[in-house]
């Protein structure tokens, strides 16, 4: 039954979300986690349709939610390692120069994301097993601190890739050093909302 005593529906927190205050995660990028500049929690939409009546159409939720996609930006260290790690992600998957590419990129990232957990008989220890597609995939994490800087919140993202990474325009005619700062975009499965600590 619904609460509707006004008094009983007071939140008990009055702090507002920082937009400073976070960390960012990504098991596959671990130079690009150190730089981030900016991350965000996606939109997230419900489809609709709707049922004909002879007097009006009667809006009812859809079955499909949509999710926007994962943008975060980051400051570009000088050798471009950062860079190069999204970048090596993405043609990995596209493969434009050579097949291998693929096949590379499926064997140097696998253990990164481990499946399934064999015993072997000699030891008896449990060794995760790579997933065959655990290169193309990351997890990624968005952490929100609160005012005094605790994690509370995580946005836990599964099963990202790349869809997209800026461009890097450098230009001698500059007055002033302004670092190179460049935008990466991702896709996913899904993201959970969850609360990591209640005090």
């Amino acid at each position: 039954m619904t609460d509707t005593n006004i008094t009983d529906r007071t939140p008990s927190k009055f702090d507002y979300a920082s937009p400073i205050q976070f960390r960012f995660k990504m098991t596959k990028l671990p130079n690009v986690e150190f730089f981030i500049q900016s991350a965000n929690i996606p939109a997230i939409t419900l489809g609709e349709t709707s049922i004909e009546t002879p007097l009006k159409e009667i809006p009812i939720p859809g079955d499909k939610v949509s999710y926007s996609s994962l943008d975060v930006s980051f400051l570009v260290d000088e050798n471009l390692n950062n860079y190069k790690e999204i970048h090596d992600w993405i043609t990995g998957i596209g493969f434009p120069q050579d097949h291998k590419q693929f096949s590379t990129l499926l064997g140097t990232s696998a253990d990164r994301f481990p499946g399934t957990t064999s015993s072997t008989a000699a030891t008896g220890t449990s060794i995760a097993q790579p997933l065959s597609e655990g290169g193309i995939y990351s997890d990624a994490t968005l952490t929100v601190l609160n005012n005094k800087n605790i994690a509370k919140t995580e946005v836990r993202f599964q099963n990202v890739f790349p869809i997209s990474l800026g461009s890097l325009s450098y230009d001698i005619k500059a007055s002033d050093v302004d670092y190179l700062q460049v935008q990466a975009s991702f896709n996913y499965m899904y993201y959970d909302i969850v609360q990591i600590s209640s005090s």
